[in-house]
């Protein structure tokens, strides 16, 4: 069994379409298909059940797929740890984010301590987030709601309450505060469902019987707060994500206490890098301060 065989299988088996995975490798299909032909009689087993054009993983290839994927995440990892050894003070950290609110001001506190470090920042949604940590591709996930997973840390780092933020104009501009239930016949523009501050908004609200009208649903949580400043419908907006700059009012959402919790994820086995320890530190160190300045 050759490592390029496991490299191929994974990809079929995630894309379970030969033409895709050999565009992803670049590769031709008949390369792709003998690799994986070679593999299967090594194995002496058949991974795949042909449908039409479709690859799909029968039983045999679902149980070793989370063998293959398994060793080449340690072979991975060990890439990982000999790169450290050999330069500690350049190398990538791989991030993914539910939201960026903060990140600015976590990454401006980390580079001052390690400035040649560089980053790659992917916005992601839940799901999104999980398959890339359990796959080893990512060093750190800042996520809502926090995730539990066998092989993945959890740490939960920031209480941050949900404020409705409405246009100057609007009608509750002056409260300080706003039950739900106020605002059954409200439009609201929101990030879409799957991400964390979103599905739990609608859990609440359907908890008090209404579903809120979305007139719009991105993927950007950054740009609502220009759609409320423009009066196309108010918001829910986490406090992290607030901009005083903007000619909104944030309100406090009243009885219900709506918050979201911030967590920090890594994967348990991946190889942790100085670099990247000293970056957990950095995140900790910015929500306490946080947590300090709101008491």
């Amino acid at each position: 069994m050759e490592l390029l065989q496991l490299h191929y299988f994974l990809a079929v088996a995630r894309s379970e379409h030969v033409t895709e995975a050999a565009r992803t490798l670049h590769v031709t299909q008949s390369s792709l298909s003998k690799t994986i032909q070679r593999l299967e009689e090594d194995l002496g087993v058949s991974l795949f059940d042909r449908v039409g054009r479709k690859l799909q993983l029968n039983e045999f290839g679902r149980r070793f797929l989370r063998r293959a994927e398994r060793a080449l995440f340690e072979l991975e990892q060990g890439k990982l740890e000999l790169s450290e050894l050999s330069s500690p003070d350049h190398g990538t950290l791989e991030l993914g984010v539910t939201s960026a609110s903060v990140l600015p001001s976590i990454l401006r506190e980390f580079r001052k301590k390690r400035p040649n470090i560089q980053f790659h920042v992917q916005m992601l949604t839940t799901q999104e987030m999980i398959m890339l940590l359990e796959r080893g591709e990512v060093d750190y996930c800042l996520s809502s709601p926090p995730v539990e997973r066998d092989d993945i840390e959890c740490q939960i780092v920031y209480i941050d309450p949900i404020l409705v933020a409405v246009p100057i104009g609007h009608r509750l501009a002056d409260r300080g505060s706003v039950s739900l239930t106020e605002l059954r016949d409200e439009c609201f523009v929101g990030v879409k469902v799957g991400y964390g501050t979103r599905d739990l908004i609608d859990e609440v609200c359907k908890s008090l019987g209404f579903v809120p009208r979305y007139v719009y649903e991105g993927d950007e949580p950054a740009r609502l707060v220009n759609l409320v400043e423009a009066e196309i419908g108010i918001a829910f907006i986490p406090s992290t994500a607030r901009n005083e700059r903007a000619q909104i009012k944030y309100l406090q959402v009243e009885t219900h206490e709506v918050v979201r919790k911030i967590a920090l994820l890594w994967h348990k086995s991946r190889y942790i890098s100085p670099a990247a320890m000293e970056f957990r530190d950095v995140v900790i160190e910015y929500f306490e301060s946080r947590n300090q300045s709101d008491h």
